[in-house]
Formats: C-alpha cells, structure tokens, sequence
C-alpha cells in the first residue's frame, strides 16, 4: 500500500467514525430538542398532539385568568395569532400582560398549550432573539432597532 493509499483510508476511516458519532449523539438528543415557534407558526404550520415545543410572544392584556391551586390561564400572542395557555405553578415575578414570555409545554387534543415551565423576561432590554424576530416580523414589536438581547 503507497503512502499516497494509507492516507486516504486513514481520512476515509476517521470520516465514517465522526459520521457514525454524531449519529449517535443526534440519536441520543432526539427527545431532550426542544424547538421554537410562535403563535403565527402554529396556526399556519399545525402542530401534532403532545409535540413539545416552546411558545414565544406577548402576554395578551387581559387574558390572564387565575385560578385555584395555582392553576393559571393565559393567551400568548404575537400579533398574528394568539394560543390559550394553561400553567399549573408559581408564575415569575415579571410575568404580566404586555410582556414578552417564552413557554415550553405540548398542545393538548383541544388546542390548548399545556405548560410546564414559564419564562419572562429580566429587565427592560431583554427578550429572546427568536421571540422578539417573530414579533419584528409581525409588526408587533415597538422598541428600538437593536434586536433584544444582542447588544
């Protein structure tokens, strides 16, 4: 075997090893990938039942509804469309309408998004890039030129 031979079935060997490993990580991640939409996405795109993903946008004023056992509904808006929320625990001390939140949970068979975990924003400049481009693109959004969060 030339010289010439041995390096091309050393570069050949290692490609195959790096293809087969990350296969193997892309398998092993396969539940714990949690992707982002915003509401205009889902009206348009039709998400499955029980399909984990994370919810974007404003907390629409006026849609937030308490109830007992620190059951919590709300609708997530981005200008476009707007998805009922239900929460079941503490929500965080930012959280109120008119502001940006990000939710990650699966839709039920009724349409409704059932959340697991809520997030809001941390101070005045903040919010997550894919929130505030999707807001930008529905017009929606009303502070500066800068994209929040990439300053």
């Amino acid at each position: 075997m030339t010289r010439k031979q041995r390096r091309l079935t050393l570069i050949g060997v290692a490609g195959v090893v790096l293809a087969l490993s990350l296969g193997l990580v892309l398998f092993a991640m396969r539940d714990t990938i949690v992707f982002f939409r915003a509401p205009s996405d889902i009206a348009s795109q039709g998400i499955d039942e029980g399909v984990r993903f994370r919810l974007g946008g404003l907390v629409e004023d006026g849609s937030i509804r308490r109830e007992t056992g620190q059951i919590h509904y709300f609708r997530v808006t981005d200008g476009g469309a707007t998805i009922e929320v239900r929460y079941q625990g503490l929500l965080p001390d930012l959280f109120r309408e008119g502001q940006g939140v990000v939710t990650e949970g699966a839709i039920d068979g009724s349409g409704l998004f059932l959340a697991d975990t809520v997030l809001a924003r941390h101070d005045e400049n903040y919010m997550p890039r894919e929130v505030a481009d999707a807001l930008k693109a529905q017009g929606v959004w009303q502070h500066g030129d800068p994209a929040p969060g990439t300053q």
